[in-house]
């Protein structure tokens, strides 16, 4: 099992990783929609977490995330911001290419539960898709203070991608998991 911190980053590590050290000390804004959540806002979440991530910035995506966040990312295990950048920008360096989409599985209290597919190669040209589902729980601010997730991958060839749009968000009339049959 590996355990990153964000206590056992350096400020070189975090000098290196472009991680601004006042991103960590700014007064943080509430990040709405809050807890509890109802179907509407539930979705709201989801759809505003897969618009960051499919920026690819791990910056902007750790903003999303308290402090202190704690992270099970397949066997990896993540606490705080720092660490989660460090985590996302190895993530992107290897998954290029990389489209996400999620759909909500299910809501309840300040909890959220997705699915998600994101399609990706690696730099030998491999393409895959990766399969999973996260759970998520938020504080009454807004921040997710823990991610859940579990992913499987599955190779498939270049003709079977799904996911077309040029990298960024998802356009608003691009199928979503369930419109494609997955």
């Amino acid at each position: 099992m590996q355990w990153f911190s964000a206590d056992s980053a350096t400020t070189a590590e975090m000098a290196q990783n472009k991680y601004s050290t006042s991103a960590m000390s700014a007064i943080e804004n509430p990040r709405p929609p809050f807890p509890p959540f109802n179907a509407e806002s539930a979705a709201l979440k989801v759809r505003i977490a897969e618009d960051a991530w499919n920026t690819r910035d791990p910056e902007r995506v750790s903003l999303a995330y308290t402090q202190d966040s704690v992270w099970r990312n397949r066997s990896e295990f993540l606490s705080g911001r720092v660490a989660i950048v460090q985590f996302l920008t190895r993530k992107w360096s290897k998954e290029l290419d990389y489209r996400l989409i999620k759909e909500l599985w299910t809501f309840h209290g300040n909890r959220i539960a997705v699915r998600f597919a994101y399609e990706w190669h690696d730099d030998s040209g491999h393409w895959f898709r990766s399969y999973g589902n996260e759970n998520w729980e938020f504080n009454e601010r807004g921040f997710m203070q823990r991610r859940i997730a579990s992913i499987n991958d599955l190779q498939i060839k270049k003709s079977e991608r799904k996911f077309h749009w040029p990298l960024g968000r998802r356009p608003d009339d691009h199928p979503d998991l369930s419109d494609l049959g997955l």
